[in-house]
């Protein structure tokens, strides 16, 4: 179990093959990422708009939101597959972080490029508007990332060890 490659394609995950990874792996692992940074970011944003938060509080706890939820999903599935807990985080940081902190400073840094963005309310169209093309532009420069990633063994390919 060392090898960091998966010899053969499972649960929908098509294995990479000699180092190289395809598209539809690089989608999943960045879809994977995405789900639980806008799950994080989404409920950090709605937080600390409700509170009334300045924007530095409001992104700082979306940010942090974005990581735990985002290893958090595979924290999940990694212990599900029976690892233990110290090994599981050690496979969701590895497997994690780089994604993730590329889907948080793109994201993030369009919202900032958006004009009006971070001092919309949760009741306008611009702050759902904004968020959504926000992580549209960061699943479009995280996904070539996460096939680089992918295509040495690292990022979501470390998890493809624990599958099935």
């Amino acid at each position: 179990m060392d090898d960091h490659r998966h010899p053969a394609a499972h649960d929908g995950h098509p294995a990479p093959s000699g180092g190289a990874a395809g598209w539809a792996t690089a989608v999943k692992a960045t879809l994977h990422c995405l789900t639980g940074c806008a799950v994080g970011e989404v409920l950090g944003m709605v937080i600390g708009t409700a509170l009334g938060w300045g924007k530095v509080p409001t992104m700082a706890l979306a940010i942090v939101l974005a990581f735990l939820f985002g290893y958090s999903l595979t924290l999940w599935a990694v212990l599900r597959a029976g690892l233990g807990l110290r090994a599981a985080v050690g496979v969701a940081l590895a497997a994690d972080t780089l994604s993730i902190t590329v889907m948080e400073a793109v994201d993030n840094g369009v919202l900032l490029l958006v004009p009006g963005a971070l001092d919309a309310h949760l009741a306008d169209g611009l702050f759902w508007a904004a968020l959504a093309f926000a992580f549209a532009v960061a699943f479009a420069v995280t996904t070539p990332v996460n096939k680089w990633l992918i295509g040495r063994g690292r990022g979501h390919a470390v998890v493809h060890r624990y599958h099935g």
